[in-house]
């Protein structure tokens, strides 16, 4: 039934009023043009702790930016209250442009992927040599996340004082992976944080590993006036250590120019949201070899051109077999 008649008028037209008295909402947002530039250094609940120039101020995402979420490493722009002072709290309006992202899912059949870190240049996968024993598929998949992710990979080897380092570095030799080895004789001594810290020299570095292989300790010596509590207990029949790391972290690197991002420990490092093109990226004497291939190749099948390529003396037939390991770890479980 028609309320109105053919010819109403405005003063006929009843109006429901805003009970809540504000304006309606628009869908025209604020560019925010005078927002500071500020780096994400940790998130725990909702609040993220950020730096803006020389001040650590607190922060929250606005309603705008939906369910984007910011990590460690972002680059964000913040307006609101940027004094640091407490109980203060700024809004994180705008996430710029990644260069990196390091990438997990929780298991191989988990299609929901996690940013760990944003805007890193390297990934350094710390892993003791014994105590607890290395894990070379788990190694793989944090060098796949990494070559996936656009990051370059460092592997930090621990506690040589146990066990010695040749067989490790025999299977990822062909990789030409930078690497370094400590003890912990020259970690107390500093000898192999010095080591350490001239490979993160002017680097943002994430650091990643299982528990118990010594990161936390390693980041500490790095960050000495940021110590933290580290593992005090290895699990004789695990072989796994108590994590000390519950959330990433970015800190300053002392005595340079850097940062070093420490991660959770890992026990699984889910790639299901690897695209193996992306990884063939990392083997430059490799990836023209690809031209060849049929559609979505997975470069481990009779059609792959790689073999051709390699046959034809384009690059060392262990480089293929480097690639193929990595690429063969996405459907493989991490343990040893």
């Amino acid at each position: 039934m028609r309320r109105y008649g053919k010819h109403t008028d405005e003063d006929d037209i009843r109006s429901r009023p805003n009970r809540k008295g504000n304006r309606p909402r628009t869908h025209i947002r604020p560019k925010h043009e005078d927002a500071a530039e500020g780096l994400v250094l940790t998130v725990d609940r909702g609040r993220l702790t950020c730096l803006v120039e020389d001040r650590v101020i607190t922060a929250m995402k606005a309603r705008e930016l939906g369910r984007k979420a910011a990590v460690v490493g972002d680059r964000v722009a913040i307006v609101g209250d940027l004094s640091g002072k407490k109980d203060t709290l700024a809004r994180i309006v705008r996430i710029e442009e990644r260069s990196s992202v390091l990438r997990r899912t929780a298991d191989d059949d988990d299609p929901y992927e996690r940013v760990v870190v944003a805007n890193a240049d390297q990934l350094a996968v710390v892993t003791a040599l014994a105590d607890p024993e290395p894990r070379p598929r788990l190694i793989d998949r944090c060098l796949v996340a990494a070559y996936d992710g656009g990051l370059e990979p460092l592997l930090v080897l621990t506690k040589s004082d146990l066990a010695p380092p040749d067989k490790l570095l025999e299977l990822y030799g062909d990789l030409d992976i930078p690497y370094v080895v400590t003890s912990r004789a020259e970690l107390e001594s500093g000898e192999a944080v010095e080591r350490v810290r001239e490979q993160l020299d002017g680097r943002i570095t994430a650091f990643v590993g299982h528990s118990g292989v010594g990161k936390t300790t390693l980041v500490n010596a790095l960050v000495p006036e940021e110590r933290r509590r580290t593992t005090g207990h290895v699990n004789a029949v695990t072989g796994r250590g108590r994590h000390t790391t519950t959330s990433a972290l970015a800190l300053p690197l002392a005595g340079a120019d850097g940062w070093v991002i420490d991660t959770p420990g890992v026990r699984s490092f889910g790639l299901a949201h690897v695209d193996p093109s992306r990884v063939i990226l990392a083997f430059p004497d490799l990836e023209p070899g690809t031209e060849g291939c049929p559609r979505a190749c997975s470069h481990d099948e009779p059609d792959c051109a790689l073999d051709d390529w390699v046959a034809e003396g384009h690059a060392d037939p262990a480089r293929l077999y480097s690639l193929r390991r990595l690429l063969a770890a996405r459907e493989h479980t991490d343990g040893d």
